[in-house]
């Protein structure tokens, strides 16, 4: 090998180790969607001291309980819950069978699109919707129906599936905790079955660690086939007080770390803060018209008031999506200046 050729190598490889260095980095650093910004930095002092067994902080694995809302936290949640869009499609889906919806409220409204209608229903008009078509079938039907319409179903502004509609840099966040031995849990007002369905694919979130609204069920045992059947009957409704009962009641530990985005995972928050030692709480603040959507405090769905004074005047953290998301789906490219 010539002196000349041996120079040459090692300018290759010495530029070829240059060019990689920034690739690594990027690879290593956690949150790599999330600008970085004050948000970024409480996640990650946060976690390096709960995880740091020199700290007055730390926290031992089995006690790195964190909990996450789903709906506007991990997914979206515009133009309606994505589970309301499901019951709705169901409506449409098995209307030959009830024709009596034709001529019955809020069924009429559904199969003739009429929002005025189903708006002028209220909640009593929703819950009838929801018990058509989350009950009377067994857990496995349900489960079919769910995840067959999340591989059919098109998000209306994106086209996209719902399970794309999830935010990139919470799944990042996700995999951060998971990878310092942090459990993390769903716990949101959503049914438990519909979340069921999809959490763990897209998630990586296992279905004992799904915690949602819940029906009572019934165990049956006919033609030697054993099933358990959803009855018309709520057993637990998981939003606001809601949701630290069940946390008490399913994980009986308290988390350290709690998510949510409106004034539905207030009280999740407050029970994550009352324990003793370091504690984080934080909202996702719909900010971004332009990538996503802006709401807060007079909204109709994800409504963010009673818990964005709290967190301000507790100094919890709260994300501003616009200015510390530089991604806020899977298939888009990401930004590296703040989006106004």
């Amino acid at each position: 090998m010539t002196i000349a050729l041996l120079h040459r190598q090692r300018f290759a490889l010495t530029l070829l180790f240059g060019l990689a260095l920034p690739l690594l980095a990027q690879a290593n650093e956690p949150l790599p969607s999330w600008n970085d910004g004050p948000a970024k930095k409480s996640i990650i002092e946060f976690v390096q001291t709960v995880t740091d067994q020199s700290s007055k902080d730390f926290v031992k694995p089995g006690d790195r309980i964190a909990v996450f809302d789903n709906d506007g936290t991990l997914w979206s949640e515009q133009p309606a819950y994505f589970e309301l869009l499901f019951a709705f499609d169901e409506i449409k889906r098995t209307a030959a069978q009830h024709p009596e919806w034709k001529t019955t409220q809020p069924f009429k409204a559904v199969l003739e699109n009429d929002h005025k209608a189903l708006a002028a229903s209220g909640m009593d008009g929703l819950l009838k919707i929801v018990g058509a078509t989350h009950t009377g079938m067994t857990t496995e039907a349900f489960d079919d129906y769910a995840k067959t319409w999340l591989s059919q179903a098109r998000h209306p502004k994106t086209g996209k599936p719902y399970t794309e509609m999830i935010f990139q840099p919470m799944l990042e966040m996700l995999d951060y905790l998971r990878k310092q031995d942090f459990k993390t849990y769903i716990v949101s007002g959503g049914d438990t079955g519909f979340m069921r369905a999809f959490a763990e694919k897209v998630y990586g979130i296992p279905p004992e660690q799904v915690i949602g609204t819940t029906f009572i069920t019934s165990y049956q045992f006919k033609d030697g086939k054993a099933s358990i059947v959803r009855t018309p009957k709520l057993a637990h409704n998981d939003d606001g007080p809601g949701k630290p009962e069940s946390i008490d009641a399913v994980i009986g530990k308290r988390p350290i770390l709690a998510f949510g985005n409106s004034d539905g995972d207030l009280q999740m928050l407050q029970w994550t803060a009352a324990g003793s030692g370091k504690r984080f709480m934080g909202l996702v603040h719909h900010t971004d018209a332009k990538r996503e959507w802006a709401y807060d405090r007079k909204s109709d769905i994800g409504r963010l008031d009673k818990a964005l004074d709290e967190a301000n005047s507790r100094g919890w953290t709260v994300v501003d999506m616009a200015s510390e998301w530089r991604r806020i789906y899977p298939f888009e490219p990401a930004v590296t200046e703040q989006v106004q």
